[in-house]
Order: structure tokens, then C-alpha cells, then sequence
């Protein structure tokens, strides 16, 4: 009787010890009941997806990567110190944007109101024109003629130079043509009594003795050949 009391207890001891089991054995099976259709459908989808690129993909390629990947991970944590580098950068330059770009977008809106943009695209459209119209020849012959003009340009631009032709373009606005008479010799001799007229002679005597200088000048330049000028002049 005490032999069979002892392999009770010790059953029960055991079933005790085995019931945790059971339960954790039985949560188990419960959650791969709950998780065998998840899985099916995702298997499926793998599958499902995996045809797309099974024509492409082959085992050798990733086998491939696997070893460059491990050839360059120098390079690639180089890559990545880099990029921190680069982040650092924009995080700082963040602020430095943000007070800029908005100064960027009124300038640019200022100078389109003023008509910039439209200028620039009118003249493309007048490089067209000219490239239609003269030969690279030309455009550089003509360059030559713009540099020189230049040159005249800055000549003038003194000021005894400026003040001469202010008086020029003046003068016709002060005269009245229409009281304007026919002279004759007589007349001539007359009016060469007038201070006005004695003082323009003085002008017309320098101004000529200066075009005097041009006879000199333009027997020195290059003579063009027949050949060199224009068609409308051949």
C-alpha cells in the first residue's frame, strides 16, 4: 500500500509538472493555427511577386553583390561618413537658405516686373535674326566695327566732347528756319560785321582745320578692293 501511495504522488508530482507544458504546448499550437493562413498568404505573395523578377534574378547575381558588398565596405563606410558630412552641411546651411531663397524669389520677381526676362527673350530672338541673316564672317567683321565704335565711344565721352555736341544738338531747337532769307555777296559782307557771325566763322575755321587732318588720315588706311565691298556696291 505505501509502494502504490508513493507512485501516486509521484504521478501527481509529474501531471503538476507536465501542466504548464500542456498549456504553453497548447498556446503553441493555438497561435500556429492563428499564423498558418497569415503565412500561406504571405508565401503566395512572395511567390506571387517574385515571378516579376525571375527572369532577372538568379542566385550567381546575389551571390554577386554579397561579395562586392564585402569588398567595399571601406568604401561604402567611407560613403557613409561622407553623407553624415553632407547632411552636417545642409543642417547648417538650413538657416542660411531660409533667409536667402525668399530675397532670391522677390529679386527675381522685381527684375521679371522690370522686364528683364522678356528682354533676354527678345533678344535670342534677335540672335536668331542675325544668324539667319549674316554668316559667322560677318558677325565677326561686324565685332571688329562695334570694338572701334567703342573706342569712338569713349573718346566722346569727355567732357569737352560731350559739352560740343550738347551745344550741336541745342542749336537747332534755338533757330527759326522759316525767317530764314536768300543772301547774296553783299549780305555776306554785312552780317560779317555781327559778333555772332565773326564768332561762328571762328568755330567753322577750327572745325576745318581739324577735317583737314581726316585727308591724312584716310590716304593712310586700308584701300578696299572692289571685290571687298558690299553687293549692293559692286
Amino acid at each position: 500500500m505505501e509502494n502504490e501511495k508513493l507512485i501516486l504522488e509521484r504521478l501527481d508530482r509529474i501531471e503538476a509538472g507536465l501542466a504548464p507544458l500542456a498549456r504553453a504546448a497548447g498556446t503553441m499550437n493555438e497561435l500556429k493555427q492563428d499564423l498558418t493562413p497569415l503565412a500561406n498568404h504571405a508565401v503566395q505573395m512572395v511567390i506571387k511577386e517574385l515571378q516579376d523578377v525571375e527572369s532577372g534574378f538568379q542566385l550567381e547575381d546575389l551571390l554577386e553583390m554579397v561579395k562586392l558588398f564585402l569588398r567595399n565596405v571601406r568604401n561604402i563606410s567611407y560613403s557613409l561618413r561622407q553623407l553624415g558630412n553632407v547632411i552636417d552641411f545642409i543642417n547648417t546651411l538650413e538657416p542660411l537658405l531660409k533667409s536667402s531663397v525668399p530675397q532670391v524669389i522677390n529679386y527675381l520677381d522685381d527684375i521679371e516686373q522690370k522686364g528683364v526676362f522678356r528682354i533676354l527673350n527678345a533678344t535670342l530672338g534677335i540672335r536668331a535674326k542675325i544668324a539667319e541673316k549674316y554668316t559667322p564672317e560677318d558677325i565677326d567683321q561686324i565685332g571688329d566695327g562695334l570694338v572701334a565704335l567703342l573706342g569712338l565711344a569713349k573718346k566722346i565721352s569727355c567732357p569737352e566732347a560731350i559739352t560740343f555736341l550738347q551745344g550741336v544738338v541745342e542749336i537747332p531747337g534755338k533757330m527759326d528756319l522759316a525767317a530764314s532769307k536768300e543772301v547774296g555777296p553783299l549780305s555776306l559782307l554785312f552780317a560779317g560785321s555781327n559778333k555772332e557771325v565773326k564768332e561762328g566763322l571762328g568755330v567753322l575755321i577750327e572745325l576745318t582745320k581739324g577735317l583737314g587732318k581726316l585727308r591724312n588720315n584716310c590716304s593712310n588706311g586700308p584701300v578696299r578692293r572692289r571685290s571687298d565691298l558690299p553687293t549692293e556696291y559692286s
